[in-house]
């Protein structure tokens, strides 16, 4: 049975949790490798909503074993958060594995985070301040903490130490903050220890073990293509591998253990925080997708920037993360227009560009040339066939599919769990 990887073929905010939760009754893992509770999941199960931001969407199915990879960055706080909110609502979260190998954020992650946002003005790059991108940076620069580190005191409170010889004079000599002391910190960190160590374990031979007896396990990424650390757009982008490689290393899977990569992209565009967008729309159509399509952030309820479908994107996504699939979702939200443009390429000071220029001064100069598809009127929430969507619908999907350069192997029409035409089967071996 396949290892499949699911990512976001955008800016984040697809719809992955929907889609993982697609697939929840056919795998046996769900594994997080990337990012942290700097992005979120909504999943519908019948009458209920789940927010989840830190957990793996795979909590959410019985009998799926949830695992936070070595490459989840974890704010232990924002962990039992989550699962006592989940639990209190009926969910077992007896499953969930944590990588030990995974680094934790500390309090001070948290607040360098916000200070420097705050310092960089007009040149920040829009982060959730959650400490996300300095806990990235000191595991980068082996200064950082990992799960393991709190079952020893004595090595928990030297790496403290070590980080805040050099955090706290950032604190106090460039941001006019005080000093954080060791003693508050390690306390923190260790009033979490004896809850989280049945969970944490060796995560990368338990996924192992699982793929050579035949099981599927599915690796989902937070935040998205057009985010990852390398292959986004950087510098507004997350501090993680958020592209299919990210699942190799953030798992610790080798690379031939990986069958299929599904990618999710909506059947517009949108983003949240900084950065170029070229789509992006500033009139009532920009407004109308906000509102209509709840384009608001999970994790900080930010309104996202929408606009319409990126084709030069999509492309791009499907070459980066050698896409086999694409789920689309929230096509329902178009219904209604007389008109919906799509992006076909950029116009970058008068050069025609068919891919997406890497250069940064390049993408922030590429303006979106569009062709016109045909609206439809007729509400789409109830089909589950693609032959029940609108002639224009259908036009309109497949001619994303053309221009994407992969299939189109499913399409939302709704939030809930059932409001999905299934076209392609999403799991099968290479």
């Amino acid at each position: 049975m396949p290892g499949v990887v699911l990512v976001g073929a955008q800016w984040g905010d697809e719809g992955k949790g929907k889609a993982t939760d697609l697939l929840g009754s056919r795998v046996d893992y769900v594994v997080k490798f990337n990012g942290g509770n700097n992005a979120g999941h909504t999943v519908v199960i019948g009458n209920e909503k789940y927010a989840l931001h830190l957990l793996p969407s795979g909590i959410l199915s019985p009998g799926v074993i949830p695992v936070i990879g070595n490459g989840v960055v974890v704010d232990l706080e924002v962990l039992f958060q989550e699962l006592d909110a989940i639990s209190a609502r009926g969910v077992d979260t007896s499953r969930l594995l944590v990588s030990g190998s995974a680094h934790i954020i500390a309090p001070y992650h948290r607040t360098v985070d916000k200070v420097t946002e705050r310092f960089l003005g007009k040149r920040r790059i829009g982060t959730t301040g959650r400490g996300i991108g300095p806990a990235y940076a000191d595991k980068i620069n082996r200064v950082g903490i990992r799960m393991w580190d709190l079952f020893d005191e004595k090595i928990l409170r030297a790496k403290v130490e070590g980080a805040l010889d050099q955090k706290n004079h950032l604190l106090v000599k460039i941001y006019n903050r005080r000093a954080i002391t060791v003693d508050e910190t390690v306390e923190e960190l260790l009033k979490y220890a004896d809850r989280v160590r049945p969970m944490v374990a060796d995560t990368s031979v338990e996924l192992n073990k699982a793929l050579d007896a035949g099981r599927t396990v599915l690796f989902e990424a937070g935040q998205a293509t057009m985010l990852d650390i390398d292959h986004g757009t950087y510098p507004f982008v997350t501090s993680s591998s958020a592209t299919a490689g990210g699942a190799v290393t953030g798992s610790g899977i080798g690379p031939t253990r990986v069958d299929s990569v599904i990618g999710v992209i909506k059947a517009y565009t949108t983003r949240v925080g900084e950065g170029p967008f070229p789509t992006e729309l500033f009139d009532d159509k920009g407004e109308f997708l906000r509102k209509s399509g709840g384009e608001y952030g999970v994790t900080t309820g930010r309104p996202r920037r929408c606009g319409w479908y990126d084709a030069v994107i999509a492309r791009y996504a499907a070459r980066i993360n050698g896409l086999t699939d694409l789920v689309l979702t929230k096509l329902d939200i178009l219904t209604g227009m007389e008109k919906v443009p799509v992006c076909v390429a950029y116009d970058v000071d008068g050069v025609r560009h068919d891919e997406m220029p890497t250069d940064q001064t390049a993408f922030h100069h590429a303006k979106p040339i569009y062709e016109q598809f045909d609206g439809w009127w007729e509400d789409i929430s109830h089909a589950r066939t693609f032959e029940e969507l609108p002639v224009n619908a259908q036009r309109y999907v497949r001619a994303l599919e053309e221009m994407s350069g992969t299939r189109i192997s499913a399409i939302g029409v709704g939030p809930a769990r059932d409001q999905i035409i299934p076209i392609h089967d999403l799991i099968h071996p290479r």
